[in-house]
Order: C-alpha cells, then structure tokens, then sequence
C-alpha cells in the first residue's frame, strides 16, 4: 500500500494523502486582495488532488509584504476574498493551509519579473524593518534598502499583527496555519545569526535568538483553535557555517513543540544573499534535513525541496523523513501531479481526485 496516499490526522484535521502543495508566492495581488488570478491557480490545485494546500506568504501588514503584489492577511476585506477559495478547496477535499508572514528586511522589493530590487519609497516601496540595522545585501549595483532596528514596542506590535492575523485566517475558512520563520523573513532573520546582532533579550545567545519566533508562536496558539494544527516553516539550515545548522534547529523545533506547534515545514536557506537553497543544488537536501529534525526533535515534519517524482515523494514518507511531503514548481508545471502520482503508485485515482475527473479518467 502507498504511503503517500495514507491519510494523515493531525489533531482534528484529516488530509486525505500526504501530498501537500507548498506556499508559492504568485505576486498577483492588489493591496493584498485575492483576485481571480488566486481562484483559478488554486481551484486548478484543489480539484488535483492534493491532501493539503498552503496559500502563498500572506503578510500581517502592509509593510510586511515582499512585494507591492504580494498576499495579505490583515484586513476583513482580504478575509472576504478568501472565503470562496477555501470554500472550493474544502468541497473538492483538500485541506487548507495559511502561511502568514512578515518580511522583515526584505521588504519592498519589487515583483521578481521586474527585477526583484528594493523600491526606493517614491517607487512605490516603503521603510522596512529587522532585528538590526543592516540591509540585506550591500553589492554596489543595485539599491538595498537599510532597516531600522526594531525597537521592544515594535516587536509587540508584530507579534500583536501575527496574532490578528491568525484570527483572520481562520475566519477566512482556512484548518492550519503556518507561521513563516525561514527564508531570511523577520522571524528567520532574529534567530539567524548572520542577521541578529542585537545586545538585548532578542539577540544574543540561541535562546535569545529564538525569542522572537517562540513569544509569537506561543501567542498565536493562544487564539488559534486548539482542535486545529499549528505549523511553523523554518529555514533548517543556514547553508553557511556562520549560521544556523540542522542542530540549531531540532533544538528550535523541540521548543516550537513545547509552544504548541503540531508540524514544522523543513526549508533552508535565504537569512544571506550567498546563503541560498539555489546555491549548487542544496534545495535537494532538504528532505533529508527535515528527517533529521523529525527524529530528533520528535515532531512531525513536512519535506520541500527538489520532489518532483512519485517514487521520491513515497520514499520520503514512507522511509520517515516527513509526514507530508510539499511541491511546490512541480505543481506549477503539473496541477494535476496527484493524479498521475496516483497512477504510477497503482492507487484508485477515484480516492484522489473529484468525481467531475475520475469520471472521464479514472
């Protein structure tokens, strides 16, 4: 029997398989709103047969986005958008997932197609924020903006937005939330090393490092249904060896379980500009790193990077790396990737995909 297509229950929330399709950033959004542009690229994932499927970054705050394009998640008129989409993926019986996120110092970029630079604020940019003062990249050539160090009273009203947040998404329909703390955003970038340099409670040592991402983890179960799964996306490793390493990470996620968290989504990289997951082939690594932390830190985990076959997606679960294992390009180029997983696996397509497809092709 396929152990991608087992089902999987986390607290009182089933998915159907363990094939999830992770966070993509679609930089089609205006001030934040879900257009038709979300309704058709999700519909197409939902009605394909994936057990779970996480809405791209979504930020907290208008100036917690990456991009003037991307997702958000801090007003009612944004949860009003949403409602049909998670409506649609629970019908057709995928479980809805949403990433909440702030980008810190990565903020205000413009949308990757149009170069990815930071927007000078009469560019439509605006100030962005981080742990320290320093900006992300400092090449000569193209303009990176300098943060302003968060102040305590800054902090607080973050970690106050990422609660609010949380609030939102589940009005919005959604069954998990993921807290995004990889990728060099703000809550990776005050527990990276390469980043945080600050003196007080929030730099430092590890534990010190870590609290930033704890105190609004602990803050976001405390009005997030406990019925329901709480998700933390971490950076695994920095890929630098000035960084953070895989063992750095189970020990975060030991104290993210303690906080409440159900699963911890297993990426890498991005705290740096040299320290990326692109950076000779690391993504594939991945995998691997997320079984590390799912055995030493006793946590369930959910795998990304470089799974694009149907024998790899099964070995990962069914060896022990993951729970769940996330595709992310893979679904880009095939929506309908389940399905044929499913074919290739010799499971009964008609338990994976809806009645309207397993009726012509099942």
């Amino acid at each position: 029997m396929s152990q991608l297509f087992s089902p999987l229950k986390i607290k009182d929330v089933t998915f159907k398989n363990r094939i999830g399709v992770a966070s993509m950033c679609q930089y089609s959004s205006i001030d934040g709103l879900a257009n038709d542009w979300h309704r058709v690229h999700i519909g197409s994932l939902a009605v394909g047969g994936a057990g779970l499927i996480m809405a791209e970054a979504s930020a907290i705050t208008p100036e917690g986005r990456i991009t003037p394009g991307c997702a958000g998640i801090w007003n009612d008129q944004q949860v009003e958008a949403l409602q049909p989409i998670t409506a649609f993926m629970t019908k057709h019986g995928a479980v809805p997932g949403m990433q909440i996120a702030h980008a810190g110092r990565k903020a205000s970029a413009a949308i990757p197609w149009e170069g990815g630079h930071h927007l000078k604020n009469e560019e439509g940019g605006w100030d962005i924020i981080g742990p320290g003062a320093e900006p992300f990249d400092d090449d000569g050539v193209r303009l990176w903006k300098t943060p302003s160090q968060m102040t305590l009273e800054n902090i607080l009203e973050t970690q106050t937005a990422f609660v609010e947040a949380a609030k939102r998404t589940l009005a919005a329909g959604y069954q998990l939330v993921e807290i995004h703390g990889a990728h060099g955003y703000l809550l990776h970038s005050f527990f990276s090393p390469l980043v945080n340099n600050r003196d007080d409670q929030y730099g430092g040592s590890l534990e010190n490092r870590a609290r930033m991402m704890l105190e609004t983890t602990a803050k976001v179960r405390e009005v997030w249904p406990e019925n329901l799964p709480l998700a933390v996306r971490l950076s695994a490793t920095d890929w630098d060896d000035a960084g953070l390493s895989v063992e750095d990470n189970i020990q975060m996620a030991k104290w993210l379980k303690e906080a409440g968290v159900d699963i911890v989504d297993c990426s890498g990289g991005g705290a740096s500009p040299v320290s990326r997951s692109s950076i000779g082939n690391k993504t594939a690594m991945q995998p691997a790193i997320a079984g590390e932390v799912r055995q030493h830190a006793d946590i369930m985990t959910m795998a990304v990077g470089g799974i694009t076959e149907p024998q790899q997606a099964e070995e990962i679960i069914a060896s022990g790396q993951a729970d769940i294992a996330l595709l992310a390009r893979e679904m880009i180029r095939n929506p309908n990737w389940p399905y044929m997983a499913a074919k290739t696996l010799g499971v009964d397509v008609k338990k994976v995909v809806p009645a309207h497809k397993a009726f012509f092709v099942g």
